[in-house]
């Protein structure tokens, strides 16, 4: 299996190319060069197999065992999920009046961010020790793939990660579980700015393509392919689990609502999509709506600011991976990518053509959600079903709940995706007028040491970026000398 940049500029690329890359070398993000297309026989072989069954199986596609042997891959995989607080590590829990809920949230970290990420973690040290290598791990963060990326590399001896959060930003907790980690391997960076305000030095030093290859950087956020692939199992778990019949043929369509910042769960939902499974797709967003414009209008623009919300890990305004869906519905067009997102990029304004537009439109639905009505469909799960919502959960059963309330009657069965646990978000439970449920483990987060750098408003971030990176790769080389004489 080969990867291409959504651009066209870059070589193609293995897995293990596009695992330790991150963005392309001409800008752009990899995809498979072709999809496998699963027949209904497969897709019926499919519907028995457990979560983490599911994963292997999707892996194994897009992983050629001359590079990873099934056994090998079975075996990261087991141990990827090894440490999930639930049997199924993926569990869906079906509520009144047709809520149905897939818990993405029984890792470590509390979010669905754990289940790519420990599986990608797990890949990585494969390769590192198969080839004697180091990397350094750039993560920007708008607050759960911080703490779920440290937890997956911290005391890992081949690799360093650097995660980047916005100050003021994330839920105290979220916080917490990144700046209490004090392995060597873990540095953490508070700036004074957005998410999307970060992303811009790390994109920068991406951008340096000679930089990145000397001090073998790569990135963890959900530009790498790695992170997507996983992240597929889900809509085909939510399908299996809410279809009412395999028999039929044609299969049965289920609507899977996905609450989504950067667009990763949704780039993956699409390429299942596209690889045969019956899903229709609903993109639902906070106030901060550039996905919902895009789908609703072609109107992908930023607006003035990113607006914070209750839904705080989904205040982006820059959803990267809509470059991965615009290249998949454009036929894998990277000329027409490549123009669409430098035109983007230039002037942060953008009109899709009419007929992406409308392909766009075709593959999903979506919905954005305001701060009250994030709180109001806490309050009433809470009250029909005594079951807290994170407030990015409530995002996607908002939409559900207005489906219901409007009386569409639809045969189709709905399954909303859950990010993340309540636990980490007291402050939003609070808004709306619940009372907070917090394991002991987040709570003795609290009487932890922290630590952290600050970057100040005023601060040359890149400079500060570069200068860690270059200090890290300096103290590698120091400690392999060491170690060979």
């Amino acid at each position: 299996m080969w990867y291409v940049s959504t651009r066209g500029m870059a070589p193609r690329v293995d897995f293990e190319g596009a695992l330790f890359s991150g963005y392309a070398s001409d800008g752009g993000l990899f995809m498979p060069e072709e999809l496998p297309q699963l027949g209904r026989e497969t897709l019926r072989k499919w519907s028995t197999l457990s979560y983490p069954g599911l994963v292997k199986e999707l892996c194994a596609l897009f992983i050629g065992p001359e590079l990873l042997a099934r056994d090998d891959l079975h075996d990261l995989i087991d141990r990827a999920f090894s440490r999930f607080r639930h049997q199924e590590v993926v569990h869906l829990s079906r509520l009144r009046n047709g809520l149905d809920m897939l818990e993405l949230w029984h890792g470590a970290t509390y979010a669905f961010k754990d289940l790519s990420l420990c599986c990608t973690a797990q890949f990585l040290q494969y390769f590192l020790e198969k080839r004697e290598r180091h990397v350094t791990v750039v993560v920007g963060t708008s607050g759960d793939t911080g703490s779920a990326a440290i937890e997956s590399v911290q005391g890992a001896k081949n690799v360093d990660i650097i995660v980047l959060l916005p100050k003021g930003h994330c839920s105290r907790i979220q916080e917490l579980q990144m700046t209490t980690v004090l392995k060597e391997n873990v540095h953490v960076f508070e700036v004074e700015g957005n998410s999307d305000e970060l992303d811009e030095p790390i994109k920068a030093v991406f951008a340096d393509v000679d930089f990145v290859k000397e001090h073998s950087l790569m990135s963890l956020n959900s530009i790498n392919w790695s992170r997507v692939l996983v992240q597929m199992a889900h809509h085909f778990f939510a399908y299996f689990r809410c279809v009412p019949s395999m028999d039929t043929d044609p299969l049965p369509p289920v609507e899977v609502v996905v609450p989504t910042g950067a667009a990763g769960n949704l780039a993956a939902g699409c390429i299942a999509q596209k690889m045969g499974l019956p899903i229709h797709l609903v993109a639902t967003v906070n106030h901060n709506d550039i996905i919902h414009r895009t789908i609703q209008q072609g109107d992908f623009s930023l607006s003035k600011a990113v607006k914070p919300t209750l839904a705080s890990a989904m205040d982006i305004q820059v959803p990267y991976n809509m470059e991965r869906i615009f290249w998949l519905l454009s036929g894998s067009d990277s000329q027409v990518t490549r123009a669409l997102m430098e035109h983007f990029e230039r002037t942060q304004t953008l009109s899709l053509p009419r007929e992406l537009h409308s392909k766009l439109s075709g593959a999903m639905t979506s919905e954005s959600v305001s701060d009250e009505a994030i709180t109001q469909a806490m309050a009433r799960c809470w009250e029909e079903n005594q079951y807290l919502l994170c407030p990015h959960s409530a995002v996607a059963v908002s939409y559900h709940y207005q489906q219901m309330d409007r009386q569409q009657p639809s045969s189709t069965p709905r399954c909303c995706l859950a990010p993340a646990s309540a636990a980490k978000f007291p402050e939003a439970v609070l808004a709306a007028r619940l009372t907070p449920e917090a394991p002991a483990d987040l709570l003795a987060l609290e009487h932890k040491e922290t630590r952290c750098t600050p970057m100040r408003r005023g601060d040359d971030w890149t400079l500060m970026l570069r200068g860690t990176i270059e200090d890290l790769s300096q103290q590698w080389r120091g400690r392999a000398l060491n170690s060979s004489e």
